[in-house]
């Protein structure tokens, strides 16, 4: 596969930013609520407080959807984040309300795209998750069978069945979800958002976060803002301020890529009749999803975790998409000549729980973070209870499910450089094994055939 032109982007590859950024405040504000972070998450929180007649306040040290929400797959995912057999293992209990909490988070964006006429070219497609080796289909019969009795709604196939790319064995429907344009999407919403009572502030970076005679103080650059409460909603940039919890989470740097256009006719012969987003099931997954455009939308493979705060803005590293070029054309074989022509990536948040989690520091301070790869659709979601929340004064049995009154969480394991670069190399051991079974089937085939 090419790579000897691609474009590296320091933002995204699916939108042009916009061209009316909101300036910073102009002196101290006084407000009821201050949302902190302008992704799908803080942009969703404010947004439901200005609906209920909250004085809110919103910064961001960019602009609203500078971030993840701008850069991800744009797979809308009806089921949890993270490895659902290890998440069974360790939090059986909770995987019910981790279910149903994932379906109804899809549900509600779909309802926030048709109510705000946000054209993201949405198409409900569902998701797979799916399997490129007889191994990777096993497990995929597993997470089925979890997913089944926590409650979600899957259907397990063939390749032929699901209507995916015949270069996979076949995988798991995600009946909820589906496709989109995030960069489209995360705009919508910026506009949905600016046409709204919130006080929106852009270019707005934070500095610091303290608690102060029963508010919060905020500073930044062009002066103090003064709240009642305040929601924390930076995701993978949370770190930056001491009042963060001790190992909430874990930045995790991910890359995207995109081919050149390729001919219909030869899309077509994929097989790929249903159209749906694909997830693989190593450890470190891959991802892949076409477009509206005749292109090819895949990334993740490798993890790189942030080294420390603040998190830098970059580019991909060209090795990355290297690799990633040479996943796609083993996926792919009647692809391999097709041209990568751009590449971009995201910081994300991880927990060491692999769940979502949202709590509060003390009475004034609350916070959403780490959906763990699944944040378009939970994220906007969790924001919206967590400010239904601040008004009621009583939490939604989904915001339940991820709440933590107490901001206590263990060290991440297995998620330091070395702990990464081991989990991607079972994952490429297991890739030889299973190409070198499958030559060895092709093989046999052969000699059968010529006797």
């Amino acid at each position: 596969m090419r790579t000897d032109r691609v474009e590296y982007l320091s933002f995204t590859g699916w939108v042009e930013p916009p061209s009316d950024v909101r300036p910073p405040p102009d002196g101290d504000i006084d407000c009821r609520v201050a949302v902190v972070g302008g992704g799908i998450s803080g942009m969703s929180t404010a947004l439901r407080l200005a609906q209920r007649g909250q004085d809110v306040v919103l910064l961001e040290a960019e602009f609203c959807g500078h971030g993840a929400s701008s850069r991800n797959a744009g797979q809308l995912a009806g089921a949890p984040g993270g490895d659902l057999q290890l998440l069974n293992l360790l939090s059986r209990r909770k995987m019910p309300g981790m279910m149903r909490l994932a379906e109804n988070a899809a549900r509600h964006v779909e309802e926030f795209i048709a109510k705000h006429d946000i054209d993201c070219e949405y198409e409900a497609t569902g998701n797979a998750f799916a399997a490129v080796s007889r191994g990777q289909m096993g497990r995929v019969r597993r997470v089925a069978r979890i997913v089944t009795r926590a409650g979600g709604h899957v259907e397990v196939g063939t390749a032929a069945e699901l209507g995916i790319p015949r270069g996979f064995v076949g995988g798991m429907r995600e009946v909820v979800g589906g496709r989109m344009n995030p960069g489209r999407f995360s705009l919508g919403m910026r506009r949905v958002l600016l046409d709204s009572a919130a006080r929106v502030f852009e270019r707005t970076k934070v500095t610091d976060i303290v608690r102060e005679g029963g508010q919060v103080v905020i500073a930044t650059p062009h002066g103090r803002v003064r709240a009642d409460r305040v929601v924390l909603a930076t995701n993978a940039y949370a770190g930056e301020w001491g009042i963060t919890p001790r190992n909430l989470s874990v930045p995790i740097y991910v890359v995207e890529v995109e081919t050149e256009p390729i001919d219909p006719a030869r899309l077509a012969a994929l097989g790929w009749t249903s159209g749906m987003g694909l997830v693989t099931q190593h450890a470190i997954m891959e991802n892949y999803r076409l477009t509206p455009r005749n292109t090819i939308v895949f990334g993740v493979r490798r993890l790189e975790r942030g080294r420390s705060y603040p998190l830098p803005e970059r580019t991909p590293d060209p090795a990355l998409v290297e690799e990633l070029a040479g996943a796609f054309a083993t996926r792919f074989p009647s692809l391999a000549d097709v041209a990568v022509e751009r590449a971009w990536g995201g910081w994300i948040a991880i927990t060491s729980s692999w769940l979502p989690v949202a709590g509060r520091i003390g009475e004034e301070v609350l916070y959403s973070i780490a959906c763990n790869g699944h944040g378009l659709a939970q994220a906007p979601y969790v924001g919206t209870l967590i400010a239904d929340a601040i008004v009621d004064g009583e939490r939604h049995p989904d915001l339940q499910t991820l709440w933590h009154d107490q901001p206590r969480f263990p060290r991440p394991m297995m998620m330091g450089r070395a702990g990464l670069r081991a989990i991607w190399a079972v994952d490429r051991f297991n890739d030889r094994v299973n190409g070198s079974r499958r030559n060895a089937r092709r093989g046999a085939a052969s000699g059968s055939g010529a006797c």
